[in-house]
């Protein structure tokens, strides 16, 4: 195989890839909570795994405008599941943080969504799964930089 026809097979599985994590991600967004946005799912587990930020800290990782990350908190904040809470560093400022529920469910949700792999992945050896995992990670690396 060729190197174009190598680099439209990785296009091609890439594409495969986002469109079962889109799908993934609003299975398990319904299984935080019935009401929560897939988008917002994101931001939570970004937040239950960094713990408490600005919103303008979030805009930039996620590169979302103020207005559309204000949106997102606001919605998990009507769902219970983001609190805010004064700035200690400057009282005129927010940081947002993820209830101690949200980061229960979200950790529910990982436990179930790693034994659903396991099942499915169950034939590939452990070297499979770490060279998969490393050639992803270098895969990932590799496009960050740009």
């Amino acid at each position: 195989m060729s190197r174009d026809e190598s680099l439209r097979l990785l296009e091609h599985e890439v594409g495969v890839l986002i469109r079962r994590i889109k799908k993934v991600i609003g299975e398990r967004a319904q299984a935080v909570h019935e009401d929560l946005q897939p988008a917002s799912y994101l931001m939570l587990g970004y937040l239950a795994e960094q713990g408490p930020m600005r919103a303008s800290a979030m805009a930039e990782t996620f590169h979302i405008d103020k207005g559309a990350i204000s949106r997102q908190i606001q919605h998990l904040v009507d769902l219970g599941l983001v609190a805010r809470t004064p700035d200690p560093e400057d009282g005129r400022a927010t940081l947002v943080t993820a209830t101690d529920d949200a980061v229960r469910r979200m950790a529910d949700v990982a436990d179930h969504r790693r034994k659903w792999l396991d099942e499915q992945l169950g034939d590939w050896s452990d070297g499979e799964l770490l060279g998969f995992a490393k050639v992803l990670g270098r895969y990932n690396d590799t496009l960050n930089q740009t």
